[in-house]
C-alpha cells in the first residue's frame, strides 16, 4: 500500500534516491511525497558511531511476528509482499489491550497537505484504540529543517519529535543526543516483549537508531535492496516490439530507436540514477554509504572510475538527443507524469514507489497504460553491482524531559502503528474508520473525501512494521515491486559504513556539497569530465583524505559492514 504521493520531480535527487519503499507503504493512503531518507548524520556526542559488542548490549530482542503470513517473504532484502483480496472480517488483532493510560502526548512530524483538525474522526479513532491522548503539532514537510532546528534549539521541545535522515543535517545529530531520551530501559533486551509489535521491527532498523551509544530512536524500516527503478511503458514496449535492454550499449541503441523528436517522442529522462547502479558506483544517497574498502584502502565514490564512467555514458545520452527536453531544466522540471502517460518518453529512473503511483493515476482515463520495472543491467552485460540501501532513514524521538508515563504512552502508541498488514491496527493507522475514511469493494479499500483529508501522514510517522507492499488495488504491481527487489536485492552489496550512524565532524560537513550540481552539468554538457576530476583532486586537499582517516579510524574499531 502506497500513499497518494506527490509525484517526484524529473530528475532524482540525493534526497529522493533513497525513498525507501517503507517511507511509502507505511504512508499507505496518505499523501506523503516520495522524499527519501538520506542524510546520514548521527551518532554521538562524540563524532563517530557505535556498533559491534556495544550496540548488541543496546539492541532490543527480535521476536518475529506471527499474527499474519505474508504472501511473499521477505529476501535479499526485500520488503515482504502481500498480494491476496483484502478481508476485513478476517483481519487479525495484533494489540489485544490498550497498552496507553489515557495520558497526553504531542508529537511534532512533518507533514505534506493540509493538516486536518485535531478532533478529527481519525485522530479520535486512534487515539481510543490506543488509549492516549496523542496531540499533533503537524509541520510542513518542505521547511522541516528551519522548524526542527528553531525547536531544538528552545526549551519548548513536544514529547515526541520525529526527525527524517535528510533532516539531521548541521547541529541536528547533537541536538538528537543532547535533548532525547535513552529508550534502552524500556525496549533493549527482552524489555521490548511487552510491545510485540515493536519486537518484530528488524534488527537492523533498530541498529540504525542508535545515536550517541544509546537506544534514542523508533525507527521506520526499509528494505536494503535497492529502490531506484528504470520504469518504463511496457505497453508501448509490448506494441513496437522493443526489447528491454540489457547492457549500456543496447539502451543506447534502443534509446535511438525510440527517439523521433519531430513527432514529441524520445526515450528517456535523465539516465544518471541508472548509470550509477550499471557501472556499480557507490550509493550517493548517504555520505558514510558512498565509502567502501578496496584493496586495504577507502574509497569515496567520487574518486573511482566508476563514477567518471557513469557521468560520461549520461552524457552521451543527452548528447545524442534520445533524453526528453524537459531533463535539461534540471530541477525545475515539471512532473513527469503526463508526458510519461503521454509517451512523450518511455524510460526513467525513479523510486519504486512510482510503479504504483503511476499505475493507480492511469487506471481510470488510460486503461491501456502499463508502467513496469527493468532490471538493472550490468554496463557490459554482465551481472550488476548494486549497493544495499539503509534499513531505517526515519525516526522518533522522545523528550528527556518526559515521565516514565509518557514514555509508556508514546511506546503504546508505536506498538500500535508498527502493527503489521492484515491487522485491525494497520487499517485504523493507515485507512483510518470504515464507512467513514473508506470503503471497501472486492476487498481493494478506497479512501473517501474524508479519508483524504483526515488520514494522511500523522501516525505511521512514529513507527512501522518491516518493510511491506501491499497495493490491493494492483496486486500485480506489488508482486512485480517485491520481485524486482529480491532480483537487484541479489547483487546487492553492503558497503563498509552500511547499517551505522555516523556523525561525520562539522569541519567536514560542507566538502562534497556541490558534487551533485557537478555531475549534473556535466551530463548536460555545460562541463567536462576533467571539472570532475579537478573537484576531486580539491576535495582531496580540502579535507577529503583527513576525512579518509577519520572513517578508517571507525573502521579500525568497528569492522566493516562489507561483503
Amino acid at each position: 500500500m502506497t500513499p497518494n504521493a506527490a509525484s517526484a520531480s524529473s530528475g532524482p535527487s540525493r534526497r529522493s534516491f533513497l525513498a525507501s519503499t517503507a517511507a511509502a507503504t507505511a504512508a499507505v493512503a496518505g499523501g506523503m511525497p516520495l522524499l527519501a531518507a538520506c542524510g546520514g548524520s548521527e551518532s554521538g556526542s562524540r563524532d563517530g558511531t557505535t556498533s559491534g559488542k556495544d550496540a548488541k548490549k543496546i539492541l532490543p530482542a527480535y521476536v518475529a511476528s506471527n499474527v499474519v503470513t505474508p504472501d511473499i517473504p521477505a529476501k535479499n532484502g526485500s520488503a515482504i509482499g502481500f498480494t491476496s483480496k483484502l478481508d476485513l472480517a478476517d483481519l487479525k488483532t495484533s494489540v489485544p489491550e490498550k497498552l496507553g493510560k489515557g495520558g497526553k502526548v504531542t508529537i511534532m512530524s512533518p507533514f505534506w497537505g493540509s493538516p486536518p483538525k485535531q478532533n478529527n474522526a481519525y485522530y479520535t479513532a486512534m487515539n481510543d484504540l490506543i488509549g492516549v491522548d496523542v496531540r499533533w503539532q503537524n509541520q510542513d514537510g518542505n521547511t522541516y529543517d528551519q522548524k526542527l532546528g528553531a525547536v531544538l534549539a528552545s526549551s519548548d521541545v513536544p514529547d515526541v519529535v520525529v526527525v527524517p535522515g535528510w533532516n539531521m543535517g548541521g547541529k541536528i545529530p547533537s541536538a538528537i543526543i543532547s535533548k532525547f531520551v535513552d529508550l534502552g530501559p524500556y525496549l533493549s533486551g527482552d524489555a521490548v516483549k511487552e510491545y510485540p509489535n515493536l519486537a518484530a521491527i528488524p534488527t537492523d532498523a533498530w541498529r540504525r537508531s542508535i545515536f550517541g551509544g544509546k537506544l534514542r530512536g523508533l525507527p521506520m524500516p526499509a528494505p536494503s535492496a535497492p529502490s531506484m527503478v528504470p520504469l518504463y511503458r511496457q505497453d508501448i514496449f509490448d506494441e513496437e516490439g522493443y526489447e528491454v535492454p540489457k547492457s549500456c550499449d543496447e539502451f543506447m541503441a534502443l534509446a535511438k530507436d525510440i527517439t523521433n523528436a519531430k513527432a514529441k517522442r524520445w526515450a528517456c529522462l535523465d539516465m544518471k540514477w541508472t548509470a550509477f547502479q550499471a557501472f556499480g558506483v557507490l550509493s550517493g544517497s548517504e555520505k558514510p554509504l558512498g565509502w567502501n574498502l578496496v584493496d586495504g584502502k577507502l574509497v569515496y565514490r567520487i574518486e573511482t572510475e566508476e563514477f567518471l564512467e557513469a557521468l560520461e555514458w549520461s552524457r552521451k545520452l543527452f548528447a545524442a538527443g534520445v533524453v526528453h527536453p524537459d531533463s535539461g531544466l534540471g530541477k525545475n522540471a515539471p512532473d513527469p507524469g503526463p508526458k510519461f502517460a503521454a509517451g512523450e518518453f518511455l524510460i526513467y529512473p525513479n523510486n519504486i514507489s512510482q510503479w504504483w503511483s503511476r499505475t493507480a493515476e492511469q487506471a481510470a482515463q488510460n486503461p491501456d497504460f502499463k508502467i513496469w520495472g527493468m532490471d538493472v543491467w550490468g554496463h557490459d552485460g554482465g551481472a550488476p553491482t548494486l549497493w544495499a540501501e539503509q534499513p531505517a532513514g526515519i525516526f522518533a524521538f522522545v523528550n528527556k524531559k518526559a515521565s516514565e508515563s509518557v514514555i509508556r504512552d508514546v511506546l503504546a502508541v508505536a506498538n500500535v502503528t508498527a502493527a503489521p498488514y492484515g491487522t485491525k491496527e494497520y487499517m485504523m493507522t493507515n485507512y483510518g474508520v470504515e464507512g467513514t475514511h473508506y470503503t471497501v469493494k472486492d476487498g481493494v479499500p478506497t479512501k473517501t473525501d474524508q479519508g483524504n483529508i483526515d488520514v494522511l501522514n500523522a501516525y505511521v510517522m512514529v513507527a512501522s512494521p518491516a518493510a511491506t507492499l501491499a497495493h490491493p488495488d494492483f496486486p500485480e504491481v506489488a508482486r512485480g515491486q517485491v520481485e524486482w527487489e529480491q532480483r537487484m536485492g541479489a547483487f546487492a552489496k553492503k558497503s563498509s559504513f552500511w547499517g551505522m550512524q555516523i556523525t561525520e565532524p562539522t569541519r567536514y560537513t560542507n566538502l562534497s556539497n556541490d558534487v551533485e550540481q557537478l555531475e549534473d552539468d556535466i551530463v548536460r554538457g555545460r562541463k567536462k569530465i576533467s571539472d570532475m576530476q579537478q573537484f576531486v583532486s580539491d576535495w582531496k586537499s580540502k579535507g577529503g583524505d583527513k576525512l579518509r582517516d577519520w572513517y578508517q579510524k571507525i573502521l579500525d574499531e568497528n569492522g566493516s559492514a562489507g561483503n
